[in-house]
C-alpha cells in the first residue's frame, strides 16, 4: 500500500524471485547459467568444472518463454504486493550429473569435466521452486517447456552460434 495525502492505494505489483532462468538464447558462463554453459562445453569439447557436492547439487530451471508467460498472466490480472518464486519446480529440476547424461543423450558427445572438491561460496545442495502459489493465483499458467525440451533448444542454439562463428 502507498499512502498519498492520507489515502492508501494498493499497487498492482509483484516481486519475482527468479531461480535458474534459461532458454535457447542464454549465454551462460562458468559460474552462472549452468545449463547453457554445460551445453557449450559439451559441444566444444571443453572441460566443465563441477564445484563440490560431487555434482549432485540440484537446481530447477525455467524456460524464458514460461517466465514471459507468467509475466503476461500477472499483467492481465495483477495482484497487489505479491511475491512469487519463479522457477521450473520439481519437475524441471536436475543435478549437474543428471544434466550431463541428458545433454550427452541429445548431442551424442561425452561430457568432459573435472571435479573440484570445494563447492562455490554461498552454494547450496538443492533448490527448486514451489509453484503452488503461482498456479493457484494464475491457474491458466503452468510450465510448458520441459527440461529436456529446453536442453534440446539450448543445444540447437549453440550449434547455430558455433556454425555461424566458424567453430
Amino acid at each position: 500500500m502507498v499512502q498519498e495525502y492520507g489515502r492508501y492505494f494498493n499497487l498492482p505489483t509483484c516481486a519475482l524471485r527468479g531461480g535458474c532462468l534459461t532458454g535457447p538464447n542464454h549465454s551462460g558462463v562458468e559460474l552462472h547459467g549452468f545449463l547453457s554453459y554445460l551445453v557449450k562445453c559439451n559441444l566444444e569439447g571443453r572441460e566443465y568444472k563441477v564445484f563440490g557436492y560431487k555434482g549432485k547439487q540440484v537446481r530447477d530451471n525455467i524456460h524464458s518463454l514460461d517466465v514471459a508467460r507468467f509475466m503476461a498472466a500477472f499483467v492481465s490480472a495483477p495482484r497487489a504486493g505479491e511475491v512469487y518464486n519463479l522457477g521450473g519446480g520439481k519437475a524441471n529440476s536436475t543435478s549437474i550429473l543428471e544434466a550431463f547424461a541428458t545433454v550427452e543423450k541429445i548431442t551424442g558427445k561425452a561430457q568432459v569435466f573435472t571435479y573440484v572438491d570445494q563447492n562455490r561460496a554461498g552454494d547450496h545442495i538443492c533448490y527448486y521452486s514451489d509453484l503452488r502459489k503461482m498456479r493457484a493465483h494464475y491457474p491458466q499458467w503452468d510450465i510448458t517447456q520441459s527440461l529436456e525440451d529446453t536442453l534440446r533448444q539450448i543445444v540447437a542454439a549453440w550449434e547455430t552460434r558455433n556454425a555461424t562463428s566458424g567453430q
